[in-house]
């Protein structure tokens, strides 16, 4: 007799293309924005810059490599680790951020502060809004939160690098709490990289948004 109940086709397999996209930044007007590359700013969330150039390593390939494929290139350090220790790191005043590091070239630099975040600012209270972290380096940059570089393969990734000069906007949170930190590591990158440009690694914004 035919099945009359046939089981139901089985789930496509799990792959990062059906991974949960990273949530967008709004783009309608904040309700609140703060500047990071002023004193007052980053003092509002307790943060310290720190910034230390990242080096190009050789190192072995990986397993699976073709055998001509003898040593492959590595970054060091690998500072986007959530509890990373940049103790040692030189500090940056906010007012510096913009300031042009790196000898120029293929060039890499590492950022990192921690931002709490406080119950209010100015009058506005904090609880519950959308948390946007904007950061636009010149020439790219990828940003690490937590210990985490939030990405899809083929979706909108806002960690990820997003175009020459373009600014990186990432939800920190879509529901602040008063206390919540988010230890932030901006991989700052000169570009593009197979021309080898003669200009730095700088700032051109660092903000955190509050949205209703």
């Amino acid at each position: 007799m035919p099945d009359n109940n046939p089981a139901p086709p089985a789930a496509p397999p799990r792959t990062l293309m059906f991974a949960p996209q990273p949530a967008i930044a709004p783009l309608t007007p904040p309700a609140l924005c703060i500047d990071l590359m002023t004193e007052h700013g980053s003092q509002l969330f307790g943060a310290r810059w720190k910034t230390l150039e990242a080096k190009i390593v050789e190192t072995a390939p990986i397993p699976d490599a073709m055998p001509e494929f003898k040593s492959t290139y590595d970054i060091e350090p690998h500072a986007g680790a959530r509890g990373f220790d940049d103790s040692a790191w030189p500090t940056v005043p906010p007012t510096e951020l913009g300031a042009k590091r790196g000898g120029g070239k293929v060039s890499f630099l590492w950022f990192r502060a921690t931002l709490t975040i406080p119950a209010t600012i100015a009058g506005f209270a904090t609880a519950g809004a959308i948390i946007v972290f904007t950061a636009n380096v010149d020439d790219y940059a990828e940003i690490w939160v937590n210990g985490e570089l939030p990405r899809v393969p083929g979706r909108p990734s806002p960690a990820a690098i997003q175009g020459f000069n373009m600014p990186n906007r990432l939800v920190l949170s879509p529901g602040a709490s008063p206390g919540d930190t988010f230890e932030i590591a901006v991989f700052g990158i000169n570009g593009p990289i197979s021309a080898a440009p003669p200009n730095t690694v700088w700032f051109r914004e660092a903000k955190v948004e509050f949205y209703r």
